[in-house]
């Protein structure tokens, strides 16, 4: 997404990056740690963090000059939290660029989109992490054909039981309008919003 050839080759231009993960290792990267470094592109790297993006407390405010996120909020079960750790380690005017799934074109087809009420809801009830509040509306409408990772029925529930450790559950259900709702309630400044195939794309400044 964000390489030479990606849709937004923001690489190119930065000077440098810093990764965080939740843990030091997932299903979908090979094992991290604190003190390895990020290496993101040709002959650039950043520090490697292992931190929930819920929790940022080993960063100081006003740290970085934006935030990228790549299908990662819809894996969240506080959103709004950790858009508030993300805006606290921006600087003022820092840029917080989201990219989230299409529900159309994966496994969340079926499932309705989020209401905002809700995603409010759970960030003054402060969520944690382990909830599995959606469990029962993932089961009854994910759509385990588009889901290559999940294996059977029985399999995919096991690992959504045990989400905590994996976080493969999208808690949440995003589209643009949802988004932008988001972007207005926090006081971001919405810059640009993109819509390509299965991806959404918002991009917004910090206002102080």
């Amino acid at each position: 997404m964000f390489s030479y050839k990606g849709l937004i080759p923001v690489y190119m231009v930065i000077k440098k990056l810093d990764g965080c993960n939740y843990s030091a290792q997932t299903i979908w990267e090979k094992t991290k740690s604190s003190e390895s470094s990020l290496k993101y592109s040709c002959l650039k790297e950043g520090s490697q963090y292992i931190s929930d993006a819920t929790d940022l407390s080993q960063l100081p405010d006003a740290k970085y000059d934006f935030i990228i996120s790549s299908n990662c909020l819809e894996h969240i079960a506080n959103p709004f939290k950790a858009i508030q750790e993300w805006l606290r380690v921006i600087k003022k005017d820092g840029l917080i660029l989201l990219v989230l799934p299409n529900k159309d074109f994966c496994f969340d087809r079926n499932r309705p989109v989020t209401k905002f009420s809700h995603l409010l809801s759970d960030f003054e009830n402060d969520t944690p992490e382990n909830d599995l509040t959606h469990l029962d509306e993932i089961l009854s409408l994910h759509d385990i054909k588009m889901d290559k990772q999940a294996g059977t029925l029985e399999q995919f529930k096991a690992r959504s039981l045990n989400n905590i450790e994996n976080r493969a559950l999208h808690h949440h259900v995003f589209d643009l309008e949802l988004l932008c709702e988001i972007y207005n309630h926090f006081n971001l400044k919405i810059l640009k919003t993109y819509k390509k195939g299965q991806d959404y794309i918002i991009l917004g400044k910090k206002n102080d």
